[in-house]
């Protein structure tokens, strides 16, 4: 049995421009979507066990973006105090007014347990940095990226 490897380009290409079209629409069905938490509205970040879906974001100032937990573990969204830009709110599940309030009291109240979620309305352009309070150290961390709104 033989194999051919070809490159995204020549696929596309052999495609067309209807099946090329087709073929994205299926990927980006994977990639999220639906009512999965996987950003069915492109604002919306799912937890699964260890990890932000997506892990980035990029939204306009005056989005609401929501975190909704698929997992069976509590997670937490906090934002790093000196990673969200000037003038901005401070934004944690628990609604804490800083990194340190939520680090030392997201057990009593700032956990988002399984189909639970938290939303925050992102007012200033800039890039925003998270975590997840118990899974720091695994990599649990997200950034979303707000880009001024165009006006039309």
């Amino acid at each position: 049995m033989s194999r051919t490897t070809q490159t995204r380009r020549e696929l596309l290409g052999r495609l067309g421009t209807t099946g090329a079209a087709t073929l994205g629409v299926a990927v980006a069905g994977c990639m999220g979507g639906g009512d999965d938490g996987g950003g069915g509205d492109g604002n919306t970040i799912g937890m699964d066990s260890r990890e932000f879906q997506p892990a980035s974001l990029t939204v306009a100032t005056g989005t609401t973006v929501t975190w909704e937990n698929e997992s069976n573990i509590g997670h937490t969204v906090t934002a790093y105090g000196d990673e969200i830009p000037d003038g901005a709110a401070y934004f944690a599940s628990g609604d804490f007014e800083s990194e340190q309030d939520a680090r030392d009291g997201y057990t009593t109240g700032g956990l988002i347990e399984r189909g639970e979620s938290f939303e925050h309305t992102f007012e200033i352009a800039g890039t925003y940095e998270y975590f997840c309070i118990p899974h720091e150290g695994q990599g649990m961390t997200g950034t979303i990226t707000v880009e001024a709104a165009s006006e039309e």
